[in-house]
């Protein structure tokens, strides 16, 4: 086919006429019909004619060129001053009609000039495609000439609609569009120029916002407007933005109403944070969550008051129950400090819950609750520590003849072992718990088993089997223990000659897993002297391997006192006992005569008799009749006494033994820290000093936070014993001698 002959300019003169103007026509809203078949074809063969004459001259180029002024022409003749001659909401309705008009008209003229595509373009990689300088045409001549106005003119009435003012969204969602589409891939005309100052503007206005209400308004007003501030900003973007603006927004808002206000709004003096826990505004401290949560770090400020106001709550506590104690007396005590552990119980559920509640167990309030809690759980009441006092709340719970149910009594269990999570001397805790329980396993003063394993079980889960191996054992012993006695009561039916002629029960136990108890060499009287040896005897039937010793200080004895009036039943310990039966055989017993046939010490003996002449029950009569007992006083059998009840428990004096339990756990503390250094240089071999002491402290930390004063001491105690040396070279550095 050849192409028909003409030049550059003529055939230039018929796409103007007959595509170039009639397409103006038709921007422009005149009457005009469209394009057809026909006349879009003719004028596609125009341009590749002009393009294709013979003999083969290279007029692409120059009807490019041609293309590129059509639109210049147009865009400044027509479309910039009909935009720059409107302002405000209308400036930018003419501007989106423009911009819509402008991509009619690329669509057209691409169609029209579209072999230069095909054939030349292709060619040129450096030049813009038909679409593409249409694009950039606009941007250069119009956007760069009007589009600042244009976003001051938006952000405008982005500020109005945030002022409550109606405005067109759907107006703002086309120029929105625009900025995204007069793009380039160099050029982001939306996020550089229209985002970024909308940003800003942002900024300054909610910043002005903030001061004001910051003043005006309490906390949880404040942050019902803030969340709706954000709502809407939301709401917003989802109208007439994209979508990639949202979180920008969001956080832009976030900053200036909750992070640049965060410390002001929490401590509000009569809403603040501190103030809205206390009232338990659930509603207001739920917002403050979501609020605060969906912001980087925004918790942390909000968890560390949480933990100031929790660590003044308990130490309030803490602080009442001392002053209470320092006013009361002595009997009273106990009491208050099973009120505190109770508060302080009641204290950890309320913020439990709240953290479950409110804070959807977020891992920083968690922390802080925990670390709040071991602030004021460690402190010392009228000189007892917070493990001693657990342990006796333990006590005080699982003690005979309460009416609580068993669900309310492992609930109370459960919430004691949750508190002793937060007591940094667990070994502490142990040591005392150990105590009590072998009292209540001995004396059958325990609720019951079930309750007593139930804890046991519940301990070892918290803390480990080597918590609770030796109180298991103990209790394990108290089951075996009724074995033999059944054993016991089947070998004396079996022995007539055996049976000592009086009732009696021995409990045999694990010295290991029992507390340590003095053991005297107590003269016992004839008859107590026969039970003992029938027992050795029995014992001997069934094992052969073990050896007894003999507390005689965990007994009691159940005789019957013969006095003028009537017999009583006397509940005494195994030493009142033998006491007590000296008397059959002696009217009167002088102090020392008693020690000699007792084989006491002084101190034991003054205790013993101070419980049988001077306390409630005058079982003997002394002289002097004196408060106090002496080595110089007589003792005789006293058969005037008289009481009311037919059985009667004298109780001994108790013992201090808390200065005992501190020793001997600060004893097992130096093992435990030696077994930690051996263990730790025993798979390192060579460690720093810094590195052992902070090992050691983690391995150690969960059962008592260590001394590191007292860690160094054992290092140097085990080099002195040929565990460890020091480097010569290095005297901070420690080798393990294997």
């Amino acid at each position: 086919m050849v192409a028909k002959t003409f030049t550059v300019e003529e055939g230039w003169e018929y796409m103007k006429n007959n595509g170039i103007l009639k397409l103006i026509r038709i921007l422009e809203g005149l009457s005009e019909p469209s394009f057809t078949i026909a006349e879009s074809m003719m004028l596609y063969t125009t341009v590749y004619n002009m393009c294709n004459q013979h003999p083969r001259p290279d007029n692409s180029e120059k009807v490019y060129k041609k293309y590129q002024e059509v639109f210049e022409e147009y865009i400044i003749s027509k479309v910039l001053p009909s935009i720059k001659e409107k302002h405000g909401e209308i400036m930018l309705m003419e501007l989106v009609k423009r911009w819509v008009n402008h991509k009619v008209m690329i669509r057209w003229l691409s169609r029209f000039f579209e072999y230069l595509s095909r054939s030349y373009l292709v060619k040129k990689l450096d030049f813009s495609s038909l679409e593409e300088l249409g694009v950039t045409r606009f941007r250069n001549l119009v956007y760069l000439e009007v589009g600042r106005n244009a976003i001051d003119v938006v952000i405008t009435l982005i500020n109005k609609e945030r002022e409550g003012q109606q405005i067109d969204r759907g107006l703002l969602k086309n120029v929105s569009d625009f900025f995204i589409e007069i793009g380039s891939e160099c050029i982001n005309c939306y996020e550089m120029d229209f985002e970024a100052l909308m940003l800003q503007d942002t900024s300054e206005y909610y910043s002005r916002k903030a001061s004001k209400w910051i003043v005006e308004d309490s906390c949880p007003d404040y942050m019902l407007k803030a969340e709706e501030c954000l709502k809407r900003e939301r709401d917003r973007v989802s109208h007439y933005m994209h979508p990639s603006t949202e979180k920008k927004l969001v956080e832009k808002v976030q900053h200036e109403l909750l992070m640049v206000k965060s410390k002001q709004l929490l401590e509000k003096e009569c809403s603040g944070f501190c103030a809205l826990l206390r009232e338990e505004k659930v509603e207001d401290l739920s917002r403050m969550y979501r609020l605060y949560h969906e912001i980087p770090q925004g918790l942390e400020n909000i968890a560390s008051i949480y933990k100031e106001h929790i660590t003044g709550e308990g130490t309030a506590l803490v602080k009442e129950a001392e002053d209470a104690a320092t006013n009361q007396d002595a009997s009273k005590v106990g009491v208050q400090e099973q009120v505190l552990i109770r508060k302080i119980t009641k204290l950890l559920d309320k913020n439990v819950a709240q953290v479950k509640d409110l804070f959807s167990n977020h891992t920083l309030f968690n922390k802080a609750l925990k670390e709040a809690f071991e602030v004021f759980c460690n402190k010392a009441v009228a000189g007892r520590s917070s493990a001693e006092l657990l342990a006796a709340s333990c006590d005080n719970i699982l003690h005979k003849g309460g009416n609580e149910s068993d669900e309310d009594i492992e609930e109370k269990l459960e919430k004691v072992v949750k508190l002793l999570a937060f007591i940094y001397d667990k070994d502490i805790f142990a040591e005392f718990y150990r105590k009590k329980l072998a009292r209540r396993l001995l004396f059958e003063r325990g609720a019951n088993e079930d309750h007593e394993k139930s804890i046991l079980s519940k301990l070892k889960q918290q803390f480990g089997g080597l918590f609770t191996s030796k109180m298991e054992g103990m209790v394990t012993d108290i089951i075996l223990a009724r074995e033999y006695q059944t054993k016991l009561v089947e070998y004396l039916c079996s022995n007539s000659n055996a049976n000592p002629g009086i009732d009696f029960s021995v409990t045999v136990l694990t010295s290991g897993f029992w507390p340590t108890y003095k053991s005297f060499n107590l003269s016992l009287p004839t008859e107590m002297a026969k039970c003992v040896q029938v027992f050795k005897d029995f014992y001997d039937t069934q094992t052969k391997h073990r050896r007894l010793t003999w507390i005689y200080s965990l007994g009691t004895c159940n005789i019957n006192a013969k006095f003028e009036t009537k017999t009583i039943e006397l509940i005494v310990s195994t030493y009142q006992a033998a006491a007590l039966l000296l008397f059959n055989s002696s009217d009167r017993l002088s102090f020392s005569e008693i020690r000699t046939q007792l084989n006491l010490t002084d101190d034991d003996l003054v205790r013993l008799l101070h419980s049988l002449s001077c306390a409630k029950y005058k079982i003997l009569k002394k002289e002097p009749n004196t408060k106090t007992i002496s080595p110089t006083d007589n003792f005789e059998f006293n058969y005037k006494f008289t009481d009311k009840m037919r059985r009667i428990k004298i109780p001994v004096p108790p013992v201090d033994e808390r200065k005992k339990v501190i020793e001997e756990v600060d004893k097992d503390r130096r093992y435990t820290i030696d077994a930690a250094i051996v263990r730790i240089m025993k798979s390192r071999k060579v460690l720093e000093l810094q590195k052992l002491v902070i090992e050691c402290v983690e391995q150690l930390s969960n059962m008592f936070k260590p001394d590191i004063k007292l860690i160094k001491r054992q290092i140097e105690d085990l080099i002195t014993r040929d565990y460890l040396e020091r480097d010569q070279d290095n005297p901070s550095m420690f080798k393990y001698l294997a």
